[in-house]
């Protein structure tokens, strides 16, 4: 755009913790330490599952992707947010942002596309016992993820070249720790409605779908374990499920929050807070909650650390 009322936006500026100047070098303390914390949690984790022998399951297959997911997750969004506590500048390129949104659609899509993929193997290994090495075999787990990592990718890639071709025509500071699709949208210059409508339609595609899914696989699953005749088994059946549901909780009640409520009824402030929660803290208790509930994942890191 040109002219003398308009100004060209090549870059924005992400206020994040603007508004806490003394609480910066504390901030980027504990941003660090949840970092590594999510690399090594998460990377022992696909390690175990790699060269445990008796971690060679599909349920153990997913877990180990979705914790290679969770790394590439975060790594977009906390390095970034790292380095501009450091710096004190919140500056970032029109087309860094653009990027960054970018994977941070894709990478969060295809986490709610796993989440979907591992209810259905819970569902195929409580429900259809006798058929479970048949229904989920090695390809089967495999197309499960490779299609988690890309079915979204045309329609989120499309929907964020949409959102960065509107009119940016002057403010350019962003209230928010990373670049999403709500503050750029206030930024625009003219009327938002049918790109506001356009994201929500996404959300609901890649959010509530999946969701759907497992709820209609965890309905069955509850109703299966509930027949059983001995009390171990239904114990030892909820078990199996409860570290998934947990996940599922943390990130799909942040991320709802954020992308499917209305902006009326919640602050700049909250939704800081709650992207924060999904995009680092379900990554970082990830690995925890698999560790502590599972006894075949504190076995094989007993194998794998030094006493």
């Amino acid at each position: 755009m040109s002219g003398d009322n308009f100004t060209v936006v090549v870059e924005f500026i992400l206020l994040g913790f603007s508004d806490l100047p003394n609480m910066q070098g504390f901030l980027f303390g504990v941003f660090l330490v949840i970092y590594l914390c999510i690399l090594i949690g998460n990377g022992l984790l696909i390690v175990i599952t790699k060269i445990d022998p008796g971690l060679q399951t599909p349920m153990y297959f997913f877990l180990g992707n979705f914790s290679f997911l969770e790394i590439c997750y975060t790594s977009v969004t906390i390095p970034r947010m790292l380095a501009d506590l450091w710096t004190h500048k919140g500056t970032i390129s029109f087309l860094a942002c653009a990027v960054q949104a970018c994977f941070l659609y894709i990478l969060g899509a295809a986490e709610c596309l796993l989440l979907a993929g591992m209810a259905y193997d819970r569902y195929v290994a409580i429900c259809k016992p006798l058929y479970y090495p048949l229904i989920m075999n090695h390809k089967v787990c495999v197309q499960l993820v490779v299609a988690s990592w890309v079915v979204g990718v045309p329609v989120l890639v499309e929907e964020t070249y949409q959102i960065f071709s509107l009119n940016f025509c002057g403010p350019n500071k962003l209230n928010h720790v990373f670049c999403d699709a709500q503050p750029l949208i206030e930024l625009v210059c003219g009327d938002t409605y049918q790109r506001q409508i356009s994201v929500h339609v996404a959300a609901l595609i890649f959010v509530i779908t999946p969701f759907l899914l497992i709820l209609i696989s965890y309905v069955k699953i509850i109703t299966t374990i509930l027949r059983l005749p001995s009390t171990s088994g239904v114990f030892k059946a909820f078990s199996t499920c409860s570290s998934h549901l947990m996940v599922v909780g943390l990130f799909y009640g942040s991320g709802s929050i954020v992308y499917l409520w209305p902006k009326s009824s919640h602050s700049a402030g909250s939704v800081k807070v709650f992207a924060l929660f999904y995009t680092t803290v379900t990554p970082l208790f990830n690995p925890i909650i698999y560790s502590l509930r599972n006894k075949d994942v504190i076995a094989a890191l007993r194998k794998l650390l030094p006493k």
